[in-house]
């Protein structure tokens, strides 16, 4: 019943009513010809069935009523309603497909039996036997046909947002659980440095400024680095929350001013980097800045990593019809360019991160070092994750 449920589609009215169309054409064409051809009143009756079927493809109550009307013109004219049987039989299977309330469906099986046994008895009271039959055929069937596609069309729908929702009860267990990780492991450690870089603060006060510099930087780091991590873990235990939490690491318009952030962490590393970043920057929404931020930290963070202390980086953020260009190269330092080792991990989750904005991540080897970059994309509306 698979292919059958597809084809019975909603989507499909338009193809089942040409097939329909077809099978009669070729009914008048081949099917009579064991007796007389079709007379041009029969012709007449089934073109204004062919047409109004196609007219009339998404309103199943409407065109189950015109059918039905050709099909007491073609009783009272005609001998052979052969097709005004079959185009009233199928729009009835196509209420059953619809029709939102069993009353309407009811009425309209009820309508087309009396038009049936009026002119079936009519022309001959004595066949109660063959009314009941013809009944079955134009009636029942399709009734039946169409409850039983019906339903099983509907216990599809049940069973996908059943498993949707396992697979959300199932994402919302994992995300518990890497929240429980993040914060009983990683942000137990990463509180535990801070603390100490603190102490270290108070009770080396003679130490040179440049020990005191790094100090501050390292506990600087460390604090922001907690942050991060309890917004994450809010997002992570709170799904209904979406990425709200997390979007709150930078406000609207104030992405320029991370980034020249981001790109003097990436200077106190060592690196020397060259940052051209367009003003319109601080216009973009608060989705594209979060992700344009964590690239660039992200890259830089990998220029550090492969690169290293000695290579020379550059940032480029630009801004053109609403359309992010981002990039970052590196001269490579003197290192051998290839793919970034340990796993790549961080280039995988920079990819994701542009692909959910309807961007695409490109990353290779460049002038003796390393290029990557994407374009994010205006008209993308975005969903989390």
């Amino acid at each position: 019943m698979g292919w059958v449920a597809r084809l019975f589609d909603a989507r499909d009215t338009f193809v089942r009513m040409v097939l329909l169309d077809l099978s009669g054409l070729s009914y008048l064409l081949f099917g009579t010809q064991a007796g007389p051809a079709p007379t041009p009143t029969q012709w007449l009756l089934a073109v204004a069935a062919f047409a109004l079927a196609l007219i009339l493809h998404r309103r199943q109550l409407p065109g189950l009523l015109a059918q039905t009307a050709l099909l007491v013109v073609a009783f009272w004219l005609i001998d052979d309603t052969t097709i005004n049987q079959v185009g009233t039989s199928w729009l009835l299977l196509e209420v059953a497909l619809w029709a939102p309330r069993p009353r309407i469906l009811w009425s309209c099986a009820g309508l087309v039996a009396a038009v049936y046994a009026a002119f079936t008895l009519g022309r001959d009271p004595s066949q109660i036997s063959g009314l009941v039959f013809g009944l079955f055929i134009v009636i029942g069937v399709p009734v039946l046909l169409g409850l039983v596609i019906r339903t099983t069309r509907e216990l599809g729908v049940q069973a996908r947002r059943r498993a949707e929702s396992e697979s959300r009860a199932a994402r919302a267990d994992e995300r518990s659980a890497i929240a429980r990780e993040l914060h009983d492991v990683v942000a137990h450690h990463v509180a535990s440095m801070v603390l100490r870089v603190g102490v270290a603060r108070h009770v080396l006060p003679d130490v040179d400024p440049r020990v005191t510099e790094v100090f501050d930087d390292v506990h600087g780091t460390g604090t922001a680095a907690l942050a991060d991590l309890r917004q994450l873990v809010a997002v992570l235990r709170d799904p209904s929350r979406r990425t709200d939490a997390a979007l709150t690491a930078i406000e609207p318009g104030a992405l320029p001013a991370a980034l020249e952030a981001a790109v003097e962490t990436a200077r106190r590393a060592g690196l020397t980097v060259d940052a051209s970043i367009a003003p319109e920057a601080g216009s973009l929404d608060v989705v594209r800045g979060l992700a344009v931020l964590r690239l660039t930290q992200e890259a830089l963070t990998n220029v550090a990593k492969h690169a290293g202390p000695a290579a020379r980086a550059s940032l480029r953020v630009e801004v053109q019809d609403g359309d992010v260009l981002w990039s970052v190269t590196d001269d490579g330092g003197g290192v051998v360019p290839g793919l970034p080792s340990g796993g790549g991990h961080g280039l995988i989750g920079m990819r994701e991160r542009v692909e959910v904005l309807g961007g695409r991540l490109t990353a290779g080897p460049a002038a003796g070092g390393w290029r990557v970059e994407t374009v994010l994309p205006a008209s993308r509306s975005t969903e989390p994750v």
